[in-house]
């Protein structure tokens, strides 16, 4: 399920509090047009270029800043437990000359971005699930 909510692009404006706005098909040297909305700042059009995607495992994307002094991997990766469990991981990896200049304040508000972007994965996830009549395999409580 976490995969069906990943690679439906055009749907993650439903759901996405980080990409409000995604454009573009999982190919590998496909660019993609995502708007990044952070707290606090106008959201920003970027134009990443898909890396690697493995069905139902990742999603990798790299983005050039600065005329390539900063890059930018942007990494979305499912660890799958069981067939009703899954880890997500998503963050991003920032290399280059001029990463040492990048604001603490916007490192914050990506890592922020990120958390609350794996929350609205787990939970359209969940929706998704039950709306097609998952249920839980035992009582939480």
């Amino acid at each position: 399920m976490v995969w069906r909510v990943l690679a439906d692009l055009a749907g993650w404006a439903a759901w996405n509090p980080l990409y409000i706005r995604a454009e573009g098909s999982l190919k590998i040297g496909t660019r993609l047009s995502l708007t990044q909305a952070l707290e606090g700042r106008t959201p920003v059009i970027i134009q990443p270029t898909v890396v690697d995607w493995v069905p139902d495992a990742q999603i990798l994307w790299r983005l050039s800043q600065n005329g390539g002094l900063i890059r930018r991997l942007r990494y979305i990766e499912i660890d799958k437990l069981s067939q009703e469990a899954c880890i997500l991981s998503n963050g991003e990896d920032w290399t280059g000359l001029l990463v040492r200049y990048v604001p603490v304040e916007l490192r914050r508000a990506l890592r922020a971005g990120y958390a609350a972007m794996g929350e609205a994965i787990r939970d359209e996830a969940v929706r998704l699930w039950h709306a097609e009549g998952g249920a839980p395999t035992s009582d939480p409580t």
